[in-house]
């Protein structure tokens, strides 16, 4: 099974998809996610503001944030530094952990339809 860590920058939650006027990007980003844990890949998020352990207790990201915050996002996929400085796309991570992407799984989130209680992004 691989692993995919998300080191965010400090944001209000754990994924940055809440209050009323949420980042379109972050919502893509927190549905990417749930598709690639679908996929049987293990993801876990940290959030520099609520776990700074994580940070620094991790070579590797603080090695990147020496460089500055700007670094943040880093995802890091089975230990290595996969992508820095941005959030990825469903199509780039499905580059970066092997996952076949068929074209009814192209992201789709609706700006407005996350943090409903369905909606499995929150």
């Amino acid at each position: 099974m691989k692993n995919l860590e998300v080191f965010d920058p400090a944001m209000c939650c754990s994924t940055g998809v809440c209050g009323i006027d949420v980042d379109p990007v972050l919502a893509q980003f927190s549905a990417d996610l749930k598709w690639v844990e679908a996929h049987g890949v293990s993801v876990i998020r940290h959030n520099l503001g609520q776990d700074p352990q994580a940070f620094v207790s991790n070579p590797a990201v603080v090695k990147e944030l020496e460089a500055g915050t700007d670094r943040l996002p880093i995802i890091s996929i089975d230990g290595h530094i996969a992508s820095t400085g941005m959030y990825p796309s469903r199509q780039q991570l499905a580059q970066k952990l092997s996952i076949t992407l068929t074209t009814d799984e192209k992201p789709r989130v609706k700006l407005g339809s996350c943090c409903s209680p369905d909606s499995g992004c929150c």
